[in-house]
């Protein structure tokens, strides 16, 4: 009597064993399968973000600024004819002015068109000397600009004047025709573009099936 009792206390702590470690295990695989469903969100956000990013980089246009040696391997100085050295070249909005020039006696100031045209340097818009004869003017304003040097050199013919307009918008994209390359402009739009978004297909796929 006393073993029959004995054996069926033994099976029922057995079966009560046997249930809680099967609750165990259903907590265990579902802390796992939110550990994973939080793992695939912190990594599927920042994939968005960063296709995002991609499809905005390329969908800005590329500008680049250009640095002018005035005066080109003459510099600034006297008996150069500046108007003749930049008329054959545009000035966009964001370019930048380089003057080389005798440190000991030539400056870089910005007059009006008045003081321009009469080498008239008492009353500068701007100084743009910094006493080292390597001076940087930056065009960040689209108008006219005016450059002469002081102390009577300007009669010598150092005067610079320049117009800083809004850089060009790119060109339309054409058809693509066979027996010529595509341009720059068009390249970029017709196959970065459609590669991100690939990208980003795979990637969702990779995301999901995981």
């Amino acid at each position: 009597m006393v073993d029959l009792m004995t054996g069926g206390f033994i099976v029922t702590r057995e079966v009560k064993v046997e249930r809680e470690c099967c609750i165990l295990d259903r907590d265990r695989e579902g802390q796992r399968e939110r550990a994973m469903e939080g793992l695939r969100r912190s990594i599927a956000s920042p994939a968005l973000v960063f296709v995002l990013a991609c499809a905005a980089l390329v969908m800005i246009p590329q500008v680049s600024s250009t640095r002018f040696i005035v005066g080109a391997g003459m510099g600034w100085t006297t008996n150069v004819n500046y108007t003749i050295w930049a008329q054959d070249k545009n000035f966009y909005l964001g370019d930048w002015l380089f003057f080389v020039y005798d440190r000991n006696q030539m400056n870089v100031l910005e007059v009006n068109s008045t003081d321009y045209q009469n080498c008239n340097s008492d009353n500068p818009l701007h100084n743009w000397t910094t006493g080292a004869g390597r001076d940087v003017v930056p065009l960040n304003v689209t108008r006219h600009y005016y450059f002469i040097s002081g102390k009577g050199f300007c009669y010598g013919g150092m005067k610079l004047a320049v117009l800083v307009e809004n850089l060009p918008p790119p060109p339309a994209a054409s058809p693509v025709k066979y027996n010529s390359g595509p341009s720059r402009y068009t390249f970029r739009g017709q196959i970065v573009i459609p590669a991100v978004f690939a990208i980003a297909a795979v990637w969702d796929s990779f995301v999901r099936f995981w």
